[in-house]
This record gives structure tokens, sequence and C-alpha cells, in this order.
């Protein structure tokens, strides 16, 4: 493998790493909003379990994968020439491979948490495996935009954190819900308003901490310009070109969301078609996301 494919090797696995980690919050959190004690509740909550073993399983593969590439790119090598040292030194010395280190670990308990959970249900209760997804979910994304903020660093870590955390509970959610209650129309009725208020939640988190975070993250030659002025060429740039397009869906995404739960409510169809057109959105936006995320700081 030539080393510049080690980079392209490193995007692809953090993609397949959020792809992975937002399914696994979706079913954790799919436990929590069913019902307790419902019998319509017991075949899904035992798809949901397996699913999440499996998906946990290849969340760890990807994060594996993303520090043996990282480490490889880092030290512009293939990674059949990667020493063992330089995968160590990588790992354990400098921040992106420390803060895969505690993602990898962080993984692994979640693997470890819903295959307990299969067997023994009363020893994990699904918001433990629902939270340490969540930390696992959040700690790329923390490390990848605190080292780029100077000032208010600790702001722009929480915010952050609550705006990873808000959105793979969004996307995540809504896609079990889709995927695994969505054909049984009686429970539908139960979970999506459980969901549906959390949702709500959500995407104001999401709203206010990008905003946040994005103020937070202006070029240190817009601090001393005045605010209309700072505004325009921040948004001439990429990085500001891309919030607007993600604000843009997400805006969209909430007006299908509440289009979704109407239908719902009034018995119409295709609920499936208008949530999918959610899905489908949501990913566009995690896409943006990820996209602001590699810009740095945004000069």
């Amino acid at each position: 493998m030539p080393p510049g494919t080690a980079a392209v090797g490193v995007t692809v696995s953090r993609s397949a790493m959020d792809v992975a980690g937002v399914a696994v919050v979706g079913l954790a959190l799919l436990e929590v909003l069913l019902p307790p004690g419902d019998r319509r509740s017991g075949p899904v909550l035992a798809r949901a379990g397996h699913a999440a073993v499996v998906t946990a399983g290849a969340w760890l593969v990807a994060v594996l994968l993303a520090i043996v590439l990282g480490a490889a790119a880092a030290f512009a090598r293939p990674v059949t020439a990667l020493e063992p040292d330089e995968l160590a030194t990588w790992a354990t010395r400098l921040g992106a491979g420390q803060g895969m280190l505690l993602v990898a670990g962080a993984t692994a308990l979640v693997v470890a948490c819903t295959a307990v959970r299969i067997r023994r249900p009363a020893l994990v209760p699904p918001r433990l495996v629902l939270s340490a997804t969540l930390f696992a979910m959040i700690t790329p994304a923390v490390t990848g935009h605190a080292g780029a903020t100077h000032a208010y660093q600790v702001v722009a870590v929480v915010g952050v954190g609550v705006h990873v955390a808000a959105a793979a509970a969004w996307v995540g959610g809504l896609g079990a819900i889709l995927l695994l209650v969505a054909p049984r129309r009686g429970l539908l009725v139960t979970v999506l308003p459980r969901f549906s208020r959390l949702a709500a939640v959500c995407i104001v988190a999401v709203a206010v901490t990008g905003v946040l975070t994005a103020a937070l993250r202006l070029p240190p030659a817009l601090a001393h310009v005045r605010w209309e002025a700072a505004v325009q060429l921040y948004l001439a740039t990429g990085t500001g070109q891309l919030l607007v397009a993600k604000t843009a869906a997400l805006g969209v995404i909430g007006c299908l969301g509440w289009l979704t739960r109407r239908r719902m409510a009034a018995s119409r169809v295709p609920l499936l078609l208008w949530a999918g057109y959610e899905v489908t959105l949501m990913a566009v936006a995690l896409g943006l996301a990820a996209a602001l995320t590699q810009t740095g700081s945004g000069h």
C-alpha cells in the first residue's frame, strides 16, 4: 500500500466509525424508548440487541484500522512497512493517537456491554450501553475540534460534545425506529411520540452548539473586524459555506420531522417515505459536519 493510500484509508475508516457509532447509539436509544413490560417490545429488543453487538464489533474494527492507518499516514509509510515502535509512539505519545486509543477503549467497552446485555440484561441496563456509546462517539469529535480552538477551549469541547451526542441520538434513533419499529404500527404509536420529544431537544441542541462552536472557530484575523463584515468574510470561506449548507440541511430536516410526526398523528401514509427523506438529509448533514471537522480552524 503506497503511503498516500493510508491517508485515504484514514478518511474511509473514520467514516465507517461514524456510521457504526451512530447506528449503535440509535439501537441503544431504542432500547430506552421501548415501553418496558410490553410483550410487543420483546422481538424488537432481541433484534436490536443482536444488531448492536454486530455493529459495535464493526465499529471497533474500524477504530483499530484507523489507528494503524493513522500511524502509517503520520510516518509517511505504507502499512506493511510500519514498525511496531512507530505504531506505539503514535498511539501513546501523540494527541491524535491518544484520542484514538481512548476511542478504542470506549468502543471495546460498548462491545462488552452489548454482548453481556444479550445474555444477562439485568446486569447491563440500556442506559449504561447508551452512555458508553455516546462517550465513544464524542471522543474523536472532541479531540478533532478542541485542538483548533485556543480561547474558550472548555466551552468549545463541551459544545462539540453536546453537538455530536445530540446529532447521533437524533439520526441513530430515527434510523433504528424506521428499521425495527416502523413495521409494527401499534408499537410505533407508542415509541414515536417519545422520540419526537427527544428529537425536538436534539435539534435545538445541535443548532445552538453548532452556532457556538462556529463562532469560537472564527479565524483570528476576523477578531477585530465589525461583526457584519466578519460574517461576510467568514461566509466567503469554504468553512463558512459548509456551515451554511449544514444549517440549511438542519432546517429542512426539522421541517420534514415535523411533517412526519403530523402525518403519523393523522394516520396518513407514506410515513416511511417522509422519514426516509429525513434520514437522507441527516446523512448529508453528517457528511458536511465531517467536512467541517477536517477544515481545522477554518482558515
